[in-house]
């Protein structure tokens, strides 16, 4: 008797089915676009070329990311590939309604979700509020609204810009403001006085320093093993010096651009500053530093190049001197493209010969291209692994 209430209450489970969606194979689109599934289902993301994610929004907010949802995080794919695609599985746990959008390119008038690239579990029917069709026209709303507002002049020097994409992938990203060089006689006191010439930008700081040697800004990096400088960012004067505190496994600072996050800089002759692997073991008690002068108010960009076991940068691990926190290129938006672009042009990467890696310490070495998540009611699946462990 007991045996058979086991069985009835596993059946849902153990009739479970699996159902593919293609992400991006045609276009902007999952496909297919909506599905109904029960308590048990799995569904399987399927990502083709380009660079897309499955990130969970709600009915109301179709293109904004719901706090603790669904998000595979960018996936990026090369043209050329057509098997060993990466995958994210959702676990269906309940029947209620489950909205996914692209993230790509979020809050820009090239967004994914505003082209209608969005998805839907257990959505209501054709003529229901809630059905696909209505949830798919409110994304297709946001795109109108941001290309609009993209299309109406502001105050702003850079309004009249156009977005352009990144340096590889399909990410785009915001018009970059236009500098002006300006030559300043810098007075400090009566015996220091210099003239300075820099590239000044709309709201930049200013070219004078806190004392003629400059002021001294402390950036930990890697510290208490996150993957992260600290501050993130900064503003500073031209002579201030910047010293980079190595904390435990083994990282760098490496310049690099606001389109090209993860790759150092070189471009029109200029090649960009590299402390080199700066290992630091688990124990240590001291650190190693690193010194950057300040030359210039013009935004400095920088990430840590190791790629062991996972590229640093593609986790958001980058820096900032001078990013203009008032404009669309700001940290944030620098930290979202170093992000999204990870890993779409490995092979240009390594093949460059400027990110040769050192073991990070960690003896982690996971790649794995196939994640999965659960929706719904959490802890049901769990539960049924366990009963089943218990009886066998």
């Amino acid at each position: 008797m007991f045996a058979f209430s086991l069985g009835l209450a596993l059946l849902p489970f153990i009739s479970a089915k699996v159902i593919d969606i293609q992400v991006g194979q045609s276009g902007l689109t999952y496909s297919p676009e909506a599905i109904s599934a029960v308590p048990g289902d799995q569904v399987v993301f399927h990502f083709h070329a380009k660079n897309h994610t499955v990130t969970q929004s709600s009915f109301a907010d179709p293109c904004g990311k719901k706090d603790g949802g669904i998000n595979s995080g960018f996936q990026p794919v090369a043209a050329n590939q057509t098997d060993n695609l990466p995958t994210f599985t959702v676990t269906v746990n309940d029947t209620q309604p489950v909205w996914i959008y692209c993230a790509q390119a979020a809050k820009t008038p090239a967004s994914h979700c505003g082209a209608g690239m969005v998805f839907a579990i257990n959505c209501g029917l054709d003529g229901a509020p809630n059905s696909f069709t209505n949830f798919k026209n409110a994304a297709l709303g946001v795109g109108a609204s941001l290309s609009a507002a993209a299309a109406t002049p502001a105050s702003t020097s850079d309004a009249a810009a156009t977005w352009t994409t990144a340096a590889y992938g399909d990410y785009t990203i915001p018009p970059a403001p236009t500098a002006t060089q300006v030559t300043q006689v810098i007075t400090l006191d009566s015996t220091s006085t210099w003239t300075t010439t820099y590239a000044s930008y709309p709201g930049s700081p200013a070219a004078t320093p806190a004392s003629a040697e400059g002021a001294v800004h402390t950036v930990t990096v890697g510290a208490n093993g996150q993957l992260a400088f600290n501050p993130p960012f900064i503003a500073a004067a031209p002579r201030d010096t910047i010293v980079f505190e190595f904390h435990q496994k083994n990282h760098t600072v490496t310049q690099s651009s606001f389109d090209d996050p993860c790759r150092k800089l070189s471009a029109n002759g200029a090649t960009g500053f590299d402390s080199g692997f700066m290992p630091v073991a688990v124990d240590a008690t001291s650190f190693p530093t690193w010194n950057y002068t300040v030359t210039d108010t013009a935004p400095v960009w920088a990430y840590c190049r190791q790629q062991t076991p996972a590229s640093h940068c593609g986790q958001g691990m980058v820096f900032a001197i001078n990013s203009v926190e008032t404009s669309a290129r700001n940290f944030s938006s620098f930290q979202n493209v170093a992000k999204a672009l990870n890993g779409t042009a490995l092979s240009a990467i390594t093949s460059s010969g400027s990110n040769n890696t050192g073991s990070d310490n960690t003896g982690n070495n996971d790649t794995s291209s196939a994640l999965s998540v659960s929706v719904g009611s959490a802890g049901v699946s769990l539960f049924v692994a366990a009963l089943i462990g218990t009886f066998l």
